[in-house]
């Protein structure tokens, strides 16, 4: 059996959203509060912001204009919950442990305007789970 990736924290689920205020208002209705304020990041295509509240931290993420394909397909399916993050102390070891367990890369660690430039990348798990990881 292959070792689990170590050094991970779990840090928020990742929300597709056509309207971020509209999600944030929802998500309010069950005690989810604004924790920072919205994010831009071109580079990525997205628009965000976090929440937190009586579960998990969210991640409203939604396209960073009319012409970002990040989330098109997502939202056209309504699919909401998208991804799960994760802080790694090691990013490159997280990153090879998940690609021994046959986890697929589908973003390269580049750096995220939400983490204050810290790098994320993002693996397709096996089981079609996305996770995002975070370099601490």
């Amino acid at each position: 059996m292959i070792p689990p990736a170590e050094g991970l924290s779990f840090h928020h689920i990742g929300v597709a959203s056509e309207n971020l205020e509209r999600d944030a208002s929802a998500f309010a209705a069950v005690g989810y509060a604004q924790e920072s304020e919205p994010f831009a990041d071109a580079g990525q295509g997205i628009r965000g912001l976090f929440l937190t509240g009586p579960g998990p931290r969210l991640e409203l993420v939604t396209p960073y204009d009319a012409g970002s394909t990040v989330l098109a397909g997502l939202i056209a399916q309504r699919i909401k919950l998208y991804h799960l993050a994760f802080e790694a102390d090691d990013l490159d070891a997280a990153l090879a442990a998940l690609k021994a367990q046959r986890g697929k890369v589908v973003v390269p660690p580049s750096p995220a305007v939400a983490f204050g430039g810290r790098l994320i990348c993002f693996v397709a798990l096996p089981n079609r789970v996305l996770v995002e990881l975070i370099a601490t």
